[in-house]
């Protein structure tokens, strides 16, 4: 295809298939639970025969190809022929896999990796009802079986055979529902048609029409004008020609008006079988699909006709997509560049209103003060309602979570049960993107060191299935999102013990860590309790980049655990990174910004109560030892800092470790906008960017993780 040509149509194929691929990882996993929802299997297959149709429209075969082979699956499941098994998501979802490869290289505008012929295979053979597969897979097995020399002659009797044991069977399966029910349901004198190997293919006009009584009961059926039908309707085809043969369009024709478009029974292969569904019509039976398989073609007294969907509930599902159009004409699709370029502009009005705030102060006008709060509140709506079209629900992250945690279960044998509370809270979408790896990586962190065995387990007096818990809520500014489980907890001698092990720290400082500090070596480069490398984990490298991810959007990660209850961890990010609430401090007499979701606490110290602890300065908070830095040693190098007294100390977190920081003066707390250093300031350490104060000056923004890093390693 031409990207260039088809470039508009193709982008709303992207976005629309996008969502709908989305949707269908967790409705996959939750169908593996729920075999028997009707309504999850009508919304998988929708969901794949969309993306057929919009892959067709774009000529891309091989992504319409794997497609159709799914799609085809879900019809057979929906239509009661097959049940849902653990063998077979896992085939669909090696398929889905295979789909977002492809649309992956088309978003690249890469060509297309086909799906693998393996996979396409396994696909067509789930395409079958269960009873013919059986069938089909006995006769080759038969066939196989037979000497090679009478071959040609075995498989047709064979063939034979097998569709008389078939007949058999299902006149079996009907005798047992009740000799009267079979007697009243078979008349003697409908005449009965037996399908031979050996026969030709063709069949006479009575024998047809004989099917046609068997199908409907004699007399039943319409579709062929004949001196006992008086009127025919409309759409049925015409016989008019002197030998009554009908042509394969007119075939067609009443095969559609029988079973309605595209329903009629198919004559194909084992290896090519048709279970195409139509969509604007609707076949209403008065037995299951399962019965009707293991009723006799001549004894299925069944009401089959095509009907428009009148019935109350259909009405209303009917209505559904128009409502959905309409609803769908009030939105606008924007790059997200023009929102970036907004907010930007927002930010800078921001920066204006803080300034204006500042000048109001030094006047008394009251004209002027009404003026400045009318711009104050106009600016705070202005900038949420701006904030809001960038976010998006942390549902994006958490959706691909069931696969995960379904995969990981099946690998390792595991029963894993996953529970998602707060799935429409919204947050910034950078951070969404930015989350979503080390979510990723704790999630799996917790099945495969947290969840136990089964038989541990149960022998430890808990359930078999094990509890995975995600928690999303907003409080503030601030958004919380909750990992928990309840699996075996982690003993923190142990991990002092690795600790120690691995050089990390030593015996000494690891006999005067709490558990709760213990806890946090699981942070540390190279860190792993994990005996033997899978593919799972066990590599330590894994846990410090999830709290360097997080610390990189100036978000914050505690964790607590009790052996053998479980580990629960709790990650705090801000609501959004574009606009940023700090702490203005004096350092000299330079303003620097601390970002405010990093600030536990502030007060006033007398500076002579410190103590030295390893060579450190400390001092004693509420009997806890924090370490204590002087920011003028680090960011004012070479300026004699003159011995105090008194003193302000901000205590801040980083990571899971406190810090406190001795600042020469406090100035407030003030919403900035971060604006990036210049190229010849780039890798500063410990400088996250700039921006411009309420005074008009300019105020350097603190990397506190980097900042520490670089200058006190021990407490990172």
């Amino acid at each position: 295809m031409g990207f260039e040509v088809d470039e508009d149509i193709l982008q709303d194929f992207l976005i629309e298939a996008s969502e709908i691929l989305e949707q269908l990882s967790e409705q996959l996993v939750t169908l593996e639970r729920q075999p028997d929802d009707k309504d999850l299997l009508n919304a998988i297959f929708r969901g794949f025969h969309t993306i057929k149709g919009g892959a067709g429209f774009l000529s891309l075969t091989a992504l319409v190809d794997t497609c159709h082979k799914a799609e085809n699956v879900f019809d057979i499941l929906r239509n009661g022929q097959r049940q849902v098994t653990s063998e077979l998501m896992d085939v669909i979802l090696r398929a889905l896999d295979a789909v977002n490869l492809m649309f992956s290289e088309l978003q690249n505008r890469e060509a297309l990796t086909p799906a693998e012929p393996q996979l396409l295979d396994e696909l067509q053979r789930y395409c079958r009802p269960e009873m013919v597969t059986t069938v089909t897979e006995t006769v080759a097995a038969a066939v196989a079986a037979a000497p090679t020399a009478e071959a040609p002659q075995a498989a047709d009797g064979i063939a034979g055979l097998a569709l008389a044991e078939y007949q058999q069977m299902l006149n079996e399966l009907d005798a047992e529902d009740g000799a009267n029910t079979a007697a009243e349901a078979e008349p003697a004198a409908t005449p009965v048609i037996n399908f031979d190997a050996n026969d030709s293919n063709d069949i006479s006009d009575d024998e047809f029409e004989a099917l046609l009584d068997q199908l409907h009961g004699a007399g039943k059926h319409s579709g062929i004008p004949s001196a006992e039908v008086s009127e025919a309707p409309a759409s049925a085809p015409s016989s008019a020609s002197d030998d009554q043969m009908i042509n394969d369009d007119e075939f067609e024709a009443l095969l559609d008006q029988l079973h309605g478009s595209g329903k009629g029974p198919t004559f194909t292969t084992d290896d090519e079988l048709s279970v195409e569904a139509a969509a604007d019509v609707e076949v209403v039976a008065d037995i299951e699909p399962v019965a009707a398989m293991s009723t006799p073609v001549a004894s299925a007294a069944v009401n089959t006709q095509v009907a428009p969907k009148t019935d109350a509930p259909k009405a209303e599902s009917a209505k559904a997509p128009a409502a959905h159009a309409a609803a769908a004409d009030t939105t606008v699709r924007v790059d997200t560049k023009i929102l970036d370029n907004i907010m930007n502009m927002v930010g800078e009005l921001v920066l204006v209103r803080n300034r204006l705030l500042s000048l109001e102060a030094n006047h008394d006008d009251e004209n002027i003060s009404k003026t400045v709060a009318n711009l104050d509140s106009v600016t705070g709506d202005l900038q949420g309602a701006v904030m809001k079209t960038r976010m998006q629900p942390i549902k994006k992250v958490f959706g691909r979570f069931p696969r995960v945690v379904r995969d990981i279960a099946r690998t390792m044998h595991k029963e894993i049960n996953l529970e998602m509370v707060g799935e429409d809270t919204d947050l910034d979408k950078n951070l969404v993107e930015a989350l979503a790896d080390p979510l990723v990586h704790l999630v799996r962190n917790s099945c495969d060191h947290g969840i136990e065995m089964p038989d541990v387990r149960a022998a430890a007096g808990k359930p078999r299935v094990g509890t995975i818990r995600l928690t999303a809520s907003q409080e503030g500014d601030h958004i919380l999102l909750g990992i928990e489980d309840d699996g075996a907890g982690m003993d923190p001698e142990k991990l002092k013990g690795i600790a120690i092990k691995r050089g990390i720290l030593d015996a000494d400082a690891a006999a005067r860590m709490t558990d709760s500090e213990s806890y946090n070596l699981i942070f540390a480069p190279g860190f792993s309790t994990k005996v033997e490398i899978t593919d799972v984990s066990g590599r330590g490298v894994g846990m410090d980049v999830v709290k360097t991810g997080i610390t990189s959007v100036n978000g914050s990660i505690h964790i607590d655990s009790a052996l053998g209850k479980g580990t629960s961890l709790q990650i705090k990010v801000p609501l959004t990174l574009a606009i940023l609430p700090t702490l203005m401090v004096l350092v000299g007499q330079q303003t620097f910004a601390l970002p405010l979701t990093n600030v536990d606490e502030i007060f006033h110290l007398d500076l002579t109560r410190t103590s030295m602890v390893d060579g450190q300065l400390t001092i004693v908070v509420r009997n806890h030892a924090i370490p204590l830095f002087y920011l003028q040693d680090w960011l004012l190098k070479g300026a004699r800092r003159a011995r105090k007294d008194q003193g302000h100390v901000v205590i801040v977190a980083v990571g899971n470790q406190q810090v406190g920081f001795v600042v020469d003066g406090l100035i407030g707390q003030e919403e900035v906008v971060i604006k990036p250093l210049d190229q010849l300031l780039h890798g500063t350490p410990g400088m996250a960017g700039a921006t411009i104060t309420s005074d008009g000056g300019i105020a350097l923004i603190l990397d506190l993780a980097g900042l520490i890093k670089a200058y006190a390693r021990r407490y990172v």
